[in-house]
């Protein structure tokens, strides 16, 4: 996630902030600091809760990865945000049960904290959390007590609104992963998401009557990711059993290492294709996408050789790998289209296009990846 700063690593797992988190930040300070009129001294306090709060994001976000991570998932990063955390994974847990234990564990952890918190509040008598109204006036002065409760609750809080099952949160995975033990995939995500984005019509509402606007911020990212989610899983049921070779075009025009650039502006004005394998003694060596192409040219001019603008550290895609991997694998590096080498050759192209159209076909004749398989 771009406008994001690493922080540390856990188990291989970068750690990132976003710098948006900065504005939190600067809230907690304004209203310790300012609007309780505790000054300097409430500023930092402000700043040490939430920070403290967000440890506790952390360590919820660690315990969905490292169990992913324990069924095969690869788990990319977790970035905080102003509004929480998000860990970064390639996919899903693909069983419902091993689904449902990393949504769980999240939760659960936010219980252990609390638990934990509350263990330590009991022998101080810190009597602050059993209601919203005592737990304010407590926090309305910088003491270590009042932060040990707010934690405490707050910890009570997460665990308990990550449960409602409003996909994709926590709640809504496991309501997921229970569906999916009564029907396929597809329809179980299906009917989540439509849960998941009805309950953030009610929160939207919910926080637009009450003056919550966080409220309706995250409303409005419930609704999105699961739309986004749910759109995924289309995807991929659609793609299902059909390969790259399948959908790929085979006719590509490819460069030459030394041929410059202006050569590639040629063939784009001539036809459709806009990214460029670059070949060398009938192997693949690089590849030049349109962005590669426009940047060389502001900066070096059409003369610049091919070499000098292409990119080298591409991953191709394979003709026996499946379609949608392939497609994801366009989305991890950040580009429209892929070389697609087999044994180090240049056997042809895949695109975003190409697998639209493998998806609009797929989902109107699924019966059609046979068809293409004889065909092929």
């Amino acid at each position: 996630m771009s406008w994001s700063i690493p922080l540390f690593k856990v188990k291989g797992i970068q750690i990132k902030v976003h710098l948006t988190f900065v504005l939190i930040l600067i809230w907690a300070a304004y209203r310790w600091g300012v609007s309780l009129r505790l000054g300097p001294t409430g500023a930092v306090y402000g700043m040490v809760v939430i920070t403290l709060l967000f440890a506790c994001v952390i360590i919820h976000e660690l315990a969905h990865s490292l169990v992913a991570m324990r069924f095969g998932v690869k788990v990319e990063g977790i970035t905080l945000l102003p509004i929480g955390g998000i860990s970064q994974m390639e996919e899903m847990p693909k069983k419902p049960k091993e689904e449902l234990i990393m949504a769980l564990a999240g939760p659960m952890t936010n219980v252990v904290i609390a638990a934990i918190l509350l263990a330590v509040a009991i022998p101080l008598n810190l009597r602050a959390g059993v209601s919203a109204a005592a737990l304010e006036r407590i926090m309305s002065a910088p003491t270590w007590p009042g932060l040990v409760s707010y934690l405490a609750m707050a910890n009570i809080f997460l665990a308990v609104f990550n449960l409602l099952p409003a996909y994709p949160m926590d709640g809504g995975r496991v309501l997921r992963s229970f569906l999916a033990l009564r029907m396929d995939h597809a329809k179980a995500t299906f009917w989540a998401v439509r849960i998941g984005q009805g309950m953030a019509w009610v929160f939207g509402l919910a926080g637009a009557l009450t003056g919550a606007w966080m409220l309706v911020i995250i409303a409005v990212f419930i609704y999105l990711g699961a739309g986004q989610e749910g759109r995924m899983v289309e995807i991929k049921d659609a793609l299902e059993g059909l390969k790259v070779g399948q959908a790929m075009t085979r006719d590509v025009v490819a460069l030459r290492p030394n041929a410059p650039i202006s050569e590639a502006v040629d063939h784009i004005l001539r036809g459709f294709q806009i990214d460029f394998p670059v070949v060398e003694e009938g192997r693949l060596v690089g590849y030049l996408t349109e962005v590669d192409l426009v940047t060389a040219l502001k900066e070096t001019g059409p003369i610049t050789a091919v070499k000098q603008a292409m990119r080298t550290d591409l991953q191709p895609a394979s003709p026996d790998e499946a379609l949608f991997d392939a497609q994801q694998s366009m989305g991890r590096q950040r580009v429209r289209s892929l070389p697609v080498a087999e044994g180090g050759r240049l056997v042809g192209q895949i695109s975003a296009q190409d697998v639209g159209e493998a998806f609009l076909f797929m989902r109107i004749r699924p019966d059609l990846v046979g068809a293409s398989r004889r065909a092929t």
